[in-house]
């Protein structure tokens, strides 16, 4: 079987899109499949493109094994909802007018959250006369509505675009059990949908693979707890909770007693909020926070292992209930124990793992409180990051994930899946080469 994917973004973008595509297409290769990848040249979340990439109209490389297809599209930093609309337009035509070029391929694979790449995907489906399976990353209308970002007239067309792509994918793929739901309730198929989770590449995310002490490189104490944030720093995330917490647990000036002088805030990433976010820390004098940029996927394990304790954060809306963020199972893989403020299933991965604790979103005090109590007990986070450890390895591998991917290709073709001969378990990657 030969497998076109059609992503915004990917390898060497540190993006979940990027390392899900990534990751599948390199199992789905050692299960004996073909996988051809259409994406844009590398650009996220500066909206620039990456050392040693132009933004030419049509360009070929090779990513272990895999062929990757970039084409242009207008670059945009992941701020801006007009201009980012305008790089999602772009891919989309880039991706359609060139599908001459694509090579033979049996099915297409169109992923979002911007499910523009899915109008591209329906498209080609037709002019190549292939069937089309949707992966639903996220219910991408009702997220911009969620953060504010627009609504109105432009919302209610974007539902309608929305639901058209539902009914014309031949198959739809989400990535938790209350995107399923949500769409059955919109008069989808059930017997069309399948929830394939996101997961974890055990081989790269482990303890094993840490390289060196990344505290040490970010000028942090090792006596310090540190309580991080790592991702993107966006408008869903809604990151000044963190802050409000870093602030309750800033050390009084009359106090050098207090415990809260020893823990250390970390936010690393980029996204639309983080100059705000930088901004509101100076003018609030907390000392207690750092930022860091990003930094090359290779290195992602050594810094989320540098973590006392992952805070995970979503503004409180009913959209984001229905939300797993990719990032928890890293974590879980690298033994950090979780302070999940999300509600729906992903407070329900954590406390049936037991690899962290779940707090309510949107509330600082509350956030405070569990860190502090959670920084005085080494032996309850000990216990909770062997919990995590277990439960990525057992149940959230990617390679148990490719494989329920691939079955839901196979069924969409109507052919037999066999699970002995899907995926084998790979052997740890290593750092994607280019080649002209």
């Amino acid at each position: 079987m030969h497998i076109l994917v059609l992503t915004d973004n990917f390898i060497p973008e540190i993006a979940a899109p990027s390392f899900r595509a990534h990751d599948h297409a390199k199992r789905w290769l050692e299960a004996g499949h073909e996988v051809t990848v259409v994406t844009c040249v590398p650009n996220w979340p500066r909206g620039e493109p990456f050392p040693g990439y132009k933004n030419r109209l049509y360009q070929e490389e090779w990513i272990d094994g895999i062929r990757v297809i970039r084409l242009w599209s207008y670059m945009s930093a992941n701020k801006g909802f007009l201009r980012r609309t305008l790089d999602y337009v772009s891919f989309m035509l880039s991706a359609i007018l060139f599908f001459r070029r694509y090579p033979k391929f049996d099915v297409i694979l169109a992923t979002s959250p911007q499910f523009l790449t899915a109008v591209a995907g329906w498209a080609i489906s037709i002019l190549r006369r292939r069937p089309w399976v949707f992966e639903i990353r996220d219910l991408w209308p009702a997220s911009i509505r969620a953060v504010g970002a627009a609504d109105g007239l432009l919302i209610r067309w974007l539902e309608r675009l929305e639901l058209f792509l539902y009914r014309k994918a031949n198959r739809l793929v989400t990535l938790t059990d209350a995107f399923k739901h949500d769409l059955v309730k919109r008069g989808i198929d059930r017997a069309k949908i399948d929830v394939v989770t996101n997961g974890v590449d055990t081989s790269q995310f482990n303890r094993a693979a840490v390289t060196y002490d990344a505290r040490a490189r970010l000028g942090i104490l090792p006596e310090k707890f540190l309580a991080g944030y790592v991702g993107t720093t966006g408008m869903a995330h809604g990151l000044k909770t963190l802050l409000d917490a870093a602030e309750i647990c800033r050390q009084p000036a009359n106090d050098s007693s207090s415990a809260t002088g020893d823990i250390h805030f970390l936010i690393m990433g980029e996204g639309a909020e983080r100059q705000r976010l930088e901004a509101d820390t100076q003018r609030r004098g907390l000392s207690n926070v750092q930022f860091s940029d990003r930094v090359p996927h290779a290195e992602v394990p050594n810094y989320l292992a540098a973590l006392d304790l992952a805070i995970i954060h979503l503004r409180p809306d009913p959209v984001f209930e229905t939300v797993i963020p990719s990032k928890l199972f890293e974590f879980m893989a690298l033994r950090v124990p979780v302070l999940m403020a999300v509600a729906g299933e992903a407070a329900e991965i954590v406390t049936e793992t037991k690899c962290g604790v779940c707090i309510a979103p949107g509330d600082g005090r509350v956030m405070a409180d569990a860190i502090i109590e959670l920084s005085t007990d080494a032996t309850v986070l000990t216990r909770m990051g062997e919990s995590g450890e277990r439960a990525a390895a057992s149940h959230y591998g990617r390679c148990t994930k490719a494989q329920q991917m691939l079955q839901s290709l196979c069924r969409t073709l109507g052919r037999e899946f066999s699970v002995d001969a899907a995926v084998e378990t790979p052997t740890p990657g290593h750092l994607p080469s280019r080649a002209a």
